[in-house]
């Protein structure tokens, strides 16, 4: 089916030959830094290209996992429209929507986690591990129970109330951690380094990349099998955007589209790590990442060489924005669109409008909605009630 290619050397392994990471790249690695020899599914496109059909597009085709392996969670095929409204209010003639805050755990985490626990059915592992500040646990938790495997997370206390419970409901093991998301990056680790079970950290597994392009896959089929001229995606880890960048890498790759999106960063402005790579080409850690946006709160980013490449080489830029401007968009977003997303997600909005001199106003716009605000109304009500 495919062979796994290192993002930093670029030698190939087979798919059962490796688990996580690049062995040579990272033999040096530690927990609290970015990961380096993240790996990448590469295909036969050729074969993909003569099976595809746009009659009946089959985007298990692109998958790395097999079908007969696929727990029973219904996921993705999100809502991708135009919206009007919010065309008119920006300027931009064609401002489309991804709204993946529609995934049965409320987040575009379930993309991610449910090929993982898919691969955790094909090897057999019962249990599955990962650190989270939130949507990935509670989507893996869901997951996993769907599929009756055993999930261990690991959470800073600081999750907002909401995801926390997701977890419990779903039958999760949940541990609390006394510190940020790059420490209970850390502990999950370590847990499965000494305890087995498989690990779902992002980046790290590189099934997270693979589970997270199939909305560029999607989109792309929705859109009338073409690609969109940019899309805009909240930052933290920098999975997201270097998963959809995958997705349209594997359809350029296959002939089926011509251009990559621009694939336009947006962080918080305390959480810039990836931004600061993307501006200066230098990696630092963000100083203090303190933010309204907790989904994209990290100190290190476990993904930033692939997701600075991903903006780099489709003619991207980065932009960071504001915790009241992040709050505000999410006002204007579900007071417009009738989508409540979470601060994460409602930065992209922001961005753009920040960003509004980067882009044609006839451009083919995305913004791509990862999270629901359900998952964390504190933060809504504290802006509200300010």
């Amino acid at each position: 089916m495919f062979n796994y290619k290192c993002t930093s050397c670029g030698k190939d392994y087979g798919r059962d030959e490796v688990r996580y990471l690049c062995p040579a790249c990272s033999k040096d690695y530690k927990p609290g830094m970015p990961l380096k020899g993240v790996l990448t599914a590469e295909f036969d496109y050729d074969e993909i290209r003569a099976k595809f059909s746009k009659d009946n597009p089959d985007l298990n085709l692109f998958s790395a996992v097999e079908k007969e392996f696929y727990p029973e969670f219904f996921h993705g095929n999100t809502p991708f429209h135009k919206s009007a409204r919010l065309s008119g209010l920006t300027g931009f003639d064609n401002l489309y929507i991804k709204n993946d805050s529609l995934n049965p755990s409320g987040s575009y985490k379930d993309r991610a986690s449910f090929l993982v626990v898919a691969e955790a059915i094909r090897i057999k592992e019962e249990k599955i591990v990962a650190a989270s500040t939130g949507n990935a646990a509670s989507s893996l938790a869901a997951v996993c129970a769907s599929a009756g495997k055993k999930a261990l997370i690991f959470v800073p206390e600081s999750a907002p109330k909401a995801k926390l419970l997701q977890m419990h409901v779903y039958g999760a093991e949940v541990v609390t951690v006394k510190g940020t998301y790059d420490e209970a990056f850390r502990m999950s680790m370590e847990y499965t380094e000494k305890n087995g079970g498989l690990n779902r950290n992002t980046a790290y597994h590189p099934l997270t990349i693979e589970g997270k392009k199939t909305s560029a896959l999607e989109m792309y089929v929705q859109n009338g099998f073409k690609a969109p001229n940019a899309v805009l995606v909240p930052v933290g880890d920098g999975v997201i955007i270097s998963g959809v960048y995958k997705g349209f890498y594997d359809l350029k790759m296959c002939g089926l589209i011509e251009k990559i999106p621009r694939l336009i960063c947006v962080q918080s402005e305390s959480s810039n790590a990836i931004h600061n790579f993307i501006e200066s080409g230098v990696y630092k850690d963000a100083a203090n990442p303190a933010t309204v946006a907790d989904s994209i709160s990290v100190k290190t980013p476990s993904n930033a060489y692939m997701a600075r490449n991903a903006v780099v080489s489709t003619d991207g830029f980065s932009v960071t924005v504001r915790d009241e401007d992040i709050m505000k968009a999410q006002k204007t977003l579900a007071g417009n669109t009738g989508i409540y997303a979470e601060p994460s997600s409602s930065a992209v909005l922001t961005g753009l409008l920040k960003a509004k001199n980067n882009f044609d106003n006839k451009e083919q716009i995305v913004l791509l909605i990862t999270g629901s605000g359900l998952k964390d109304t504190a933060a809504t009500a504290k802006y509200l009630n300010g």
